[in-house]
């Protein structure tokens, strides 16, 4: 281990990010343990400080309206319900009466609650149920979400439950967001119990190995505790909304465990190429970790976007979001090489697929009748090492089964297809052979194997172009066509029904709508002021009774109004209270609104009320909607280029990407508003999508969708730079990438769906909805639609006006690197005269000799007949590089 802790010697083919990841990775990883644990005591308790509200318009009229009411007028917004049910007796009976006063009077006294009013104190027909059983109890209870949830905490015994001759239960807006916050808390342990499992099993079946397999979990939780760190300190100076929590477990797991296994797939597979530990893990920041800082700011982008808006709700998955994506990048690329530098041959241990692998081999066969040489060695999945037997190059091939698309879920999930591996000199022949048709190899010396353009993926890449206008367009249609309901979507806020159907203050609440008259959580209040000029002497109003009563009359006279109560006056202020016919937040609600609101005063009035709140919340969210768009659009066109060079393919990417939204947003619609499959889902329906969801899911999925886009394009691009030949390089792209895409989407899913699994509606939306959205966009756009839109537009997809290209060639990115360290020793594989390749002998070396460079003519070498190349074999640590564009080999990697 201490040859591990020693500075690497400064060779030119190690740069500086290299050599500080990989210097002292036991001092590495013992920063990270103590920073970790730091983490999770600085992360305690960071849900009791969270809010479960930020729906609202800090700055909106209704928010204005709302906040003065409380503070002159405390009792006329109640926020906690007392449900007072006499059973077979009457509230009027003098036993319930007595016993109703009694509490009433009890909780005026209580610290924290103020503006206390019962049925046996107003004689409020509001108050008392249709049929005379039950009666209600309001109070205001006052401060912040934490105070008012701790004085719900410190109450709640005392009134809860049978009281002489009624049994008491408690609801009201306090109620409601006190129990959502603590089923949310229940619900993600569950959730996190129920993904680790599930997604560790995944990952074994991705890698065989144990080891291979708990590391991308760990770099997970690093993540998520990182993040709750970062938001319990947010805490201090913002409001954070609870449900927040669920995305930084999500994405902290899903993202992590994306960018591990991409990593990790590449260093197994640097090694099964002979390449020594250091000389892999290098290679595979160059190549590998290059695409995973890329991928990771395009999740930030679409998720910083969400900062536009003035919600706290939105912000709070802007806060989560970005920290936790930035720290599963940095945990991915610092902590997880100097696990594979301490690691190194071990990575493969434990692998808990050998004796399953030898009984299927006992026959000498394994499926789809292939014979299979195995000559003792167990291979893993994705054609890494060997367990436990050191490098590839030093063990004898072994053949295995080439597995696409149709081979079932192990075939689909391990990545690029395992290839049928045959002897030094047999792999020599035919690498030579084909490189120079080809004239390229995998990134970083991992060439392709015989037989890996005709695995499944590349097999099915080739139908869709075969048919492209079919699949392009069939594609498309039916994106658009399970995006149809989405056009019938009503907005509306959330109440109690996000609760499950059992929580006590959902109960409550449906007892009320229910059994009493009009509509208690619907009323429309309009609070009015007078103007310092306006006021009398100490504030007393200078209004005469006959402007309110003229203002009382013209509000009565508006279409859709069913009662008007008040005016309530205290000095120079007032409020009204509109009852509305209909829904609470139905569209006439909502025009009524908009016609209070343009009823001339003369005194100064605010509305505010749920159809209030919701014509706010759409209106703040449309004026913002553009600016996030356009923010995620011009991040995304500016990425992809930088990645691309071109000017149409960042284009595509963004159309395609929303495309592959259209079914989640239909699904919303369908499941969440119209109720189809609610029972068995088990949410109650409200017949409206809360107004801040669409944009939140939108900026989740569209950034994870970036996220597998990256990682295809990236591979195609790097094919295309080393053959100009377009059809190949999708060809091969889709190959190297499709498998590995499927699995990264579907143990992300798994995370979503048990995120989906809440018994919190808009949490089991979330989950679900970009669990479809993450599975349509891997299994139809990146292996539909991608291919033929690509092969549609040809190898146009690559042009970019002079100034851009040069722009390009000097700023711009891209995954493959020039000259593997595999490469420069001679000891990897690669084909003889391909690009990113040396020579020099070695079990999978092509033609040539020489440590640092081949003869051959690949597009991306130094040599004689390359496009990029200078005259020449060039040789060195610059020899493969394209001039000019930026690499982190030159940006000191």
């Amino acid at each position: 281990m201490s040859d591990f802790n020693d500075p690497p010697p400064a060779q030119g083919r190690i740069g500086g990010w290299t050599r500080f990841v990989t210097a002292r990775p036991t001092l590495s990883l013992l920063a990270a343990l103590v920073l970790t644990v730091l983490a999770v005591f600085a992360g305690s308790g960071v849900a009791d400080r969270m809010g479960s509200g930020g729906w609202t318009d800090p700055a909106a009229e209704s928010t204005y309206a709302t906040k003065a009411l409380e503070r002159e007028f405390p009792g006329s917004q109640p926020n906690l319900l007392l449900l007072v049910d006499s059973g077979r007796a009457d509230v009027d009976s003098p036993r319930v009466a007595a016993e109703g006063r009694r509490l009433a009077e009890r909780l005026a006294a209580e610290e924290g609650v103020t503006g206390v009013g019962s049925y046996w104190g107003t004689s409020s027909p509001a108050l008392r149920a249709k049929d005379g059983g039950q009666a209600l109890i309001a109070a205001r209870v006052l401060g912040d979400e934490k105070t008012k949830s701790e004085v719900l905490q410190r109450i709640a015994p005392e009134y809860r439950g049978t009281h002489g001759p009624v049994e008491v239960s408690l609801g009201g807006p306090v109620a409601v967001e006190h129990e959502m916050t603590t089923i949310i808390q229940e619900d993600l342990l569950l959730a996190e119990a129920i993904a680790l499992p599930v997604t560790l099993i995944l990952l074994i079946m991705v890698f065989g190995s144990a080891v291979a397999a708990v590391l991308p979990l760990l770099i997970g939780i690093v993540a998520i505790l990182g993040t709750n760190a970062v938001l319990r300190g947010l805490t201090e100076f913002t409001d954070v909304s609870v449900f927040a929590m669920n995305l930084t477990t999500a994405l902290g797991l899903g993202l992590a465990i994306d960018y591990a296994l991409f990593i990790v797939r590449r260093f197994r597979e640097e090694l099964a190429a002979g390449a020594e530990v250091r000389d892999a893990v290098g290679t595979t920041l160059r190549t590998a970790g290059r695409t995973v800082l890329f991928s990771a700011l395009t999740v930030a982008v679409s998720l910083a976007a969400m900062l536009v808006f003035p919600q706290y709700f939105l912000r709070s998955f802007a806060y989560a979001g970005v920290a936790v994506v930035l720290l599963a990048a940095a945990a991915a690329l610092v902590l997880l090489p100097a696990a594979l530098m301490l690691l190194g041959h071990r990575i493969n241990a434990l692998d808990l697929r050998r004796a399953f692998r030898r009984r299927r081999g006992q026959d000498g066969r394994v499926p789809g009748g292939r014979a299979a040489a195995t000559v003792g060695r167990d291979r893993t999945m994705d054609g890494g090492t060997d367990t436990d037997q050191g490098p590839a190059s030093e063990r004898a091939p072994a053949a295995e089964p080439t597995h696409g698309p149709g081979a079932g879920l192990v075939g689909a999930l391990k990545g690029a297809p395992a290839q049928a591996r045959s002897g030094a000199v047999a792999a020599d022949a035919e690498r030579g052979a084909r490189s120079a048709g080809s004239g390229g190899s995998d990134s970083g010396g991992s060439g392709p194997v015989p037989g890996e353009e005709h695995g499944g993926w590349a097999r099915l890449a080739d139908l869709v172009m075969r048919r492209a206008p079919l699949f392009a367009f069939t594609t498309i249609a039916a994106l658009l066509l399970l995006g149809l309901p989405f056009l019938d979507v009503k907005f509306g806020t959330p109440d109690d029904r996000q609760l499950p159907a059992s929580a006590e203050s959902h109960v409550v609440q449906q007892e009320i709508r229910d059994g009493f008259p009009g509509s208690p959580d619907g009323a429309i209040e309009i609070f009015a002021e007078e103007t310092g000029a306006g006021r009398g002497d100490k504030g007393a109003s200078a209004t005469a009774p006959t402007d309110y009563a003229e203002y009382r009359n013209r509000i009565a006279a508006l279409p859709g109004v069913l009662r008007v109560d008040g005016p309530v006056v205290s000095g120079s202020a007032a409020y009204f209270t509109v009852q509305p016919g209909g829904e609470a937040v139905g569209e006439g609600a909502q025009r009524l609104v908009h016609d209070l609101r343009e009823i001339p005063a003369p005194f100064e009035t605010s509305v505010t009320g749920r159809a209030a709140v919701l014509e706010d919340s759409k209106s703040a969210i449309a004026d913002k909607l553009l600016l996030a768009l356009g923010i995620i659009a011009v991040a995304t066109l500016l990425l992809v280029f930088l990645l691309t060079g071109s000017l149409l393919i960042p284009l595509q990417a963004v159309v395609l990407n929303a495309l592959s939204l259209t079914a989640m947003f239909g699904a919303v619609v369908w499941v969440f508003q119209d109720g189809n499959l609610s029972e068995l889902l088990g949410f109650t329906p409200t017949g409206d999508i809360e107004t801040n969801l669409p944009v939140l899911m939108f900026c989740i999925a569209f950034g994870l969708s970036m996220d597998y886009g990256v990682f295809l394009l990236s591979r195609i691009k790097e094919e295309y730079d080393r053959t100009h030949d377009h059809e190949h390089a999708v060809r091969f792209g889709l190959q190297r990438t499709g498998g590995l895409i499927t699995a990264a989407a579907v143990i992300l899913a798994v995370v979503m769906v048990a995120i989906g699994t809440s018994r919190v509606t808009n949490t089991k939306m979330l989950g679900l909805g970009i669990a479809l959205a993450v599975l349509m966009d891997a299994m139809v756009v990146r292996s539909l639609l991608v291919p033929s839109v690509m092969k549609l537009m040809g190898a146009r997809s690559w042009w970019a006006p002079g100034p851009l290209r040069r722009f390009h060639q000097r700023f711009g990115l891209s995954e493959g690197e020039t000259t593997s360290p595999v490469s420069a020793r001679g000891g990897g594989s690669g084909r003889g005269d391909g690009p990113n390749e040396g020579s020099g002998p070695g079990p999978d070396r092509g033609p040539g000799h020489g440590p640092d460079h081949g003869p051959g003519s690949g597009p991306d070498r130094g040599s004689d007949g390359g496009p990029d190349g200078g005259a020449g074999g060039g040789s060195g640590p610059g020899a493969g590089r394209r001039p000019g564009s930026a690499s982190w080999d030159r940006a000191g990697v």
